[in-house]
Order: C-alpha cells, then structure tokens, then sequence
C-alpha cells in the first residue's frame, strides 16, 4: 500500500550490506519459463519465499548472465491492451512499466535476476552505493563506457537533473522519496516549497565533484537509498533532451533499446541502440532486432490468437495482460497451451479492501467488515485459486522481516454472526455503507454483487457505485470521496517494510498518501521514532512489529498474497515473470526461430 495509490511497484527484501533479502520467486521462472520443469503454467504460490544475496562490486559488472538457450534476430512483438501511461522515467510508477522501460532505460542501481532469484547489483554506477556518516550521506560512482543512445557519455549531472525533475510540477504521482528525503520533508507538496525543481537551480542536496562521482546528503539516515536508486525515478535525464510533456511519449534511451516511433495508443517500436555495451549491464540483454509493442486489441483476442497459433500469435507476448478467464480452464487443460502460460506470484503485492477510515470511524464496524467480507466467492468471481492465497496480514511474505499473524480469523466464506456481534457494539448504528469498484470488466460487477448480498445478511445495504476505470484512482483517493470502501493492491516499493507504514499510515499525510485516512497518535509517535534508525535490519524489524498494532485498529481487510498468470506464443522464449515487478520480464525475451 506504500502510497496506496494507482500504481504498483516493487517486491523482496534487503536488510544490511552482504545481509539477506527475503523475496518472491515466479513458478517457472528460469530457463526461461516456458522450459522449466513442469511448464510455465504451474501453480504460482503466492508468497513464496527464497533467499538472495546482495550483489557485490563483482556482481554488478557486465554482461549479464546468459539466458538459457537464448538466440539472436528477429521481431519480437508485444501485444497489450493499453498503452503505459508514462514513459518518463521520473513518471513511470507501475511495475510492468518499470520492467518494461528496462528496455531503453538503466537506473543507478537494479535487479539482476537469475534463474528466479533477484539480486539487487549496480547498474549504472559500480555498486550498489556507499553509506557514511550513519546513513545520511551515500555516494555512487559511475561506470567507464555508459552512453545515451547518441553515443556521448552519461554522467552524474545527467543523475542529478533526472532527479531534481522529481521536484517539478507534474511529476507529483510519480514517487516522491527523492523529494521528501532530500529535504527533511513530510510529503511532496512540502518538499516542493523548499526546492521546486531544475527552475530553482541547482539542488545543494546533491553534489557532483565530477562527471562520474554522485554524492546525496540527506538530513537524517536513509538506510534504503540502494533500492531507491533501482527505481525508474533514479533514472538520468539529459537537460538539452529533455523536451517536456514530450518526453513522456519518447524518453532518450540508455538501455539496449531505443524508441524510434510511439503512436500513443496504438504502437510503440524499439530497435537496437549501438551505443549500449552489454560489458557494462549485468541486467540486460539484446537478443531481438526489435520489438513491436501494438495497443488496443482485446485481450481475449490476442489470446485466442496465441494459444491457437494463428497469424503472428507465435511470436507475440503480452507485458501487462493475464489470461482472460473464459480461455484459462481450457488451456490449463491443454498440455500444449498450457506450456505457453507464464504463471508467478506478484511478489511483495496483497490485494486488500480499503475502508475509508475517516469515513467508518468506529473500529467495531470496521471489524465487522471484516467478518462479512466473503473472501472465497471474491476469490471466484474474480478467476479462482490462480489469483493468490488468502491473506492475513498487511504485508507480504516476501517483505524482510516478515511474521505470519492472523488477529481476527475468520473462514473464507466469511462470519455473519460475528458481524453482527460486531455491528451491535458500535457506538453508531450502521444500515448503509458505499462500495466503489471499477466498472471495465464483467467480473468486477459480479464482485460488487456479491459484495451486496453477504452485507446484506447482517442488516447493511451496500450501495454499489461503479466507476470509469481511467478517473477511478483520482475519484476514491480524494480526501471527501463519499466512498466508504473498495478493492484495491498495494505494495511495498522496494524489499524493504520501510515504504509501507511510514508512506500510508501517519496521520499528518495527505489524501494521496494516506487515502484511507488512517489516524492513529500511538502509531504516528512510533513512526517518528522509527524514523531516526540507520540500520535496514533494525527499521525493518520495528515496522513490522508495529504492522500489528496498525491491524488491530483493522484500517484494511487482507484478501490475497497475488499471483499472476499471463502467456506468450510458442516461439517466444525466455519469458519469466520478474520477481520484483511481477510481470512477464522483457528484457529477457527471445525467438527461438526468426
């Protein structure tokens, strides 16, 4: 829920320098999926759990490890139903747009993934960082032979303004760590009073002594600068390339690939950038001659198309779609499609029902909430057991420091009369309360049905409000939105529990923060506390401890650990879902014939 706003980002776990990382790994993953013992389509267990080094100076040295029977040539084309919303890299807050935009960009740091298992190495600088000064001061240095896709030179100026864009007006949905750390600040709108962006000049929070060297100075200890620095935020950006709104159509690459065309909603086409070395990216690679990204199409089309190998579905892939339910059970059931199934857990993701708080005052009826919640028939309509395991807790297991708890157990089927025990020790009787849902696909009206038949077996009319899909996260996150609750994901940033509670939960955060507005002064004078430790390991341990005392107060309903189930034709190989952004990964992609 870190931020719980319209956006996904990041998964598994670090705790201190050559410490561990607790993560989620894809089923399948490895040897490309589609090759793996018992095919791309096994079960994902969600929350999985698998333990990963931090990667060392050696380990972020290029060329990335091979991907097994990987081949050069050909077109790889990608077929998804929208087009990204951003392609600025300080805009990009999603995970397949981050795992996309790998593509064309490179970061500061990222994740290099090997048979499954991520591990967070350097990427444009040489490691993953070095901390002094009790956490409050990091410096980076930067590779020999990083370049634009003209040829000249990335350099720590090119960091610096990509980073103080996060400033500007504009960017404000995009991460706003940079801001807020760099400036001592609560949130952005209070950052932004101190420094408004490249407009204000340089940013002294940020020096550059030369064109390879990057130090930030922060007032208090960071201990997650690292995987901060893997974010698309932490992306450089070229002052003399940096055309504005333009540049959210057709960033400058650094990565393997350039963009020579985007026609927004309808195509977007890479080809080969000469200037990327592989020697210097231990996360990338460069098989395909290029890729071809087309919008628009129904998704149940290009399955059918894929799964039944007509026209291009061999060589087609889809990013950012799952299978469509009415095809799942059929090809499950198909050995030959089933192995074009790329199936995964989402990694640090869970899929809650937010209540707004501010709204539903009273824990008792919260609680009840709880209780009437039917998670299993949620389950159902929404696509069955392939979408994730119940949850009990706010976090993910993929979360460092993670403990299983479960404070209200209640079946899967829900406890009406434990609802309306619940109900009738609230201090204010409830007969109706608001439920917002997006209104674009069929499932989610069936949801929202059966949502309004368990309330009603406690006495309370839920008053259904469908929504259009592209405003919906703008409408339900507004401070007075009259929408008493709705479904939701949320997740951790970065591996680490510290974008969490400290970026939704304290009570001094805005609406688009803290969107269920959660208030409580014991867990706001934790928070601050916590604030103050320099230690990953010893700040991971508080805030999960304090995760427990936040639940008790029942702000959300847990409903899944998620899992992913997307698909590819038969000669695309390679394709995993990414363990950190839980999606088929595209940097990894190949034709096993062109």
């Amino acid at each position: 829920m870190a931020r719980i706003r319209p956006r996904i980002t990041v998964v598994p776990a670090l705790a201190t320098a050559a410490a561990l990382l607790m993560c989620s790994c894809s089923a399948g993953a490895g040897k490309g999926a589609e090759g793996a013992k018992g095919g791309g389509a096994t079960a994902a267990k969600s929350g999985q759990r698998l333990t990963v080094a931090l990667g060392t100076a050696a380990d972020s040295r290029g060329p990335a490890p091979a991907v097994s029977g990987a081949r050069s040539g050909g077109t790889v084309k990608v077929a998804n139903l929208n087009d990204y919303s951003h392609l600025d890299p300080q805009k990009v807050y999603a995970g397949e747009g981050y795992s996309t935009s790998l593509l064309w960009g490179r970061q500061l740091t990222q994740y290099q993934v090997v048979d499954g298992r991520p591990k967070l190495v350097g990427d444009l600088a040489t490691d993953t960082g070095k901390s002094s000064d009790g956490g409050r001061t990091w410096t980076y240095r930067l590779k020999d032979g990083v370049a634009w896709e003209d040829g000249k030179p990335i350099t720590s100026a090119h960091i610096k303004y990509g980073i103080e864009r996060t400033f500007a007006p504009g960017f404000e949905l995009g991460p706003t760590y940079w801001p807020e750390w760099l400036t001592d600040s609560e949130d952005r709108s209070a950052a932004v009073k101190k420094y408004g962006g490249p407009k204000d000049g340089d940013l002294k929070a940020i020096e550059t002594p030369d064109d390879k060297t990057i130090v930030f100075r922060f007032p208090k200890p960071q201990s997650d600068v690292p995987y901060m620095a893997a974010q698309s935020s932490s992306s450089p950006v070229r002052e003399d390339k940096d055309t504005g709104t333009g540049y959210d159509v057709r960033p400058f690459a650094t990565g393997p690939y350039k963009i020579v065309e985007h026609k927004q909603n309808q195509s977007l086409t890479l080809e080969r950038n000469p200037h990327w070395k592989a020697e210097t990216d231990p996360i990338r690679h460069q098989y395909p001659e290029r890729f071809e990204f087309t919008f628009g199409k129904k998704t149940l089309n290009t399955a059918q198309e894929v799964f039944n190998a007509r026209g291009s579905g061999p060589d087609t892939v889809t990013t950012k779609d799952e299978v469509p339910p009415e095809l799942y059970a059929e090809a499950a059931r198909d050995p030959k499609k089933k192995e074009l199934i790329v199936a995964g857990s989402r990694g640090a993701y869970t899929n809650d029902l937010y209540i707004k708080n501010s709204r539903v005052t009273d824990p008792e009826v919260r609680k009840a909430i709880h209780y009437l919640f039917p998670r299993e028939q949620a389950r159902q309509v929404l696509g069955g057991p392939r979408l994730g395991d119940f949850a009990t807790t706010l976090s993910s297991p993929a979360v460092v420091g993670w403990k299983k708890y479960d404070l209200y157990p209640v079946k899967p089927t829900g406890d009406i009369e434990k609802a309306k025990e619940h109900l009738a020790r609230a201090k204010t009787k409830v007969t109706t309360l608001t439920y917002a849902y997006e209104s674009d696909a069929p499932e989610k009206d069936r949801l929202a049905q059966v949502l309004v038949d368990a309330f009603a077996k406690a006495g309370v009319k839920l008053v259904v409000k469908p929504l259009e899909k592209a405003t919906f996260h703008n409408e339900v996150f507004r401070g007075p939105a009259p929408y008493d609750m709705w479904l939701s994901t949320n997740s951790v940033d970065w591996p680490t529990p510290a974008t969490l509670l400290p970026d939704s939960f304290h009570s001094k955060l805005d609406a688009l923060a803290n969107s269920i507005r959660y208030a409580n002064p014991e867990v706001d004078k934790e928070l601050e506390r916590i604030a103050g430790i320099g230690d990953a390991q010893q700040k991971a341990d508080a805030l999960i401890a304090l995760e427990r005392t936040v639940m008790k107060d029942v702000p959300v309903v847990p409903f899944l650990y998620t899992s992913v189930s997307q698909f590819r034709g038969a000669n695309i190989g390679g394709a995993a879902i990414h363990p950190i952004y839980g999606s088929i990964a595209a940097a990894s992609l190949y034709l096993k014939k062109s």
